[in-house]
């Protein structure tokens, strides 16, 4: 690892510290909803396009083999302020392997790479706001010496009329969660808004993560 790229991922995410279908309920979830944090976009959102970004993120086109670590689906619906679902929403993630790793030209860990795990996912949301990807649990990653990011995932979500909202997707009793200078950065009261329960199922453990986007008035 070169200086200058351990430099480029440490200021990257430093600076905006300073600065949130299957199995988805298909009703809105209250008649009012508070808007998702922002939470920093960071500096590995894909710079290209991918011939594979759907929303299996577990399974390469063409390959057998799936990816590393523990599989997981993550659903969601996207609201409004009112609490009304927003049909054709774009959703997208983003997100370390489980070693700790993107699949980015720029990240600079000395983490292993996974071959088979895709990294990146889109999907548009249904008549009823739904979506939803399946992936695996991210890893902790070390930012710095005294910084290490908890488990993540990066989302976007943008629709014609709404605000775009970029923002992070944290999973429920993660100890350093408690030290996550972005996370920490984002209100108290909001960060039950940005972290997840996960809950066992037939299959894979699941969480539930609504957005909520803000009209442009």
């Amino acid at each position: 690892m070169t200086q200058s790229k351990k430099y480029n991922r440490r200021s990257i995410i430093k600076a905006g510290a300073g600065l949130a279908a299957s199995a988805v309920p298909a009703t809105a979830i209250s008649a009012s909803a508070e808007v998702t944090p922002a939470n920093p976009e960071g500096p590995f959102y894909p710079k290209h396009e991918q011939v594979d970004r759907d929303a299996d993120l577990t399974r390469i086109a063409g390959r057998t083999e799936r990816a590393q670590g523990q599989v997981i689906r993550v659903t969601g619906q996207v609201l409004d302020e009112e609490g009304k679902p927003v049909e054709g929403a774009l959703v997208d993630i983003w997100q370390a392997n489980a070693h700790g790793r993107y699949h980015h030209e720029d990240d600079p860990a000395t983490a292993p790479e996974d071959p088979n795990f895709q990294g990146w996912g889109m999907v548009k949301t249904d008549a009823e706001g739904r979506y939803a990807f399946t992936t695996i649990k991210p890893g902790a990653y070390t930012v710095n010496e005294s910084w290490k990011r908890p488990p993540h995932i990066h989302y976007k979500a943008s629709r014609r009329g709404f605000h775009e909202i970029t923002t992070q997707m944290y999973f429920a009793g993660e100890v350093l969660n408690e030290t996550d200078r972005l996370l920490q950065s984002v209100a108290e009261e909001e960060r039950r808004l940005l972290t997840v329960e996960f809950h066992e199922t037939d299959d894979v453990p699941q969480g539930h993560f609504p957005i909520v986007l803000a009209k442009v008035v």
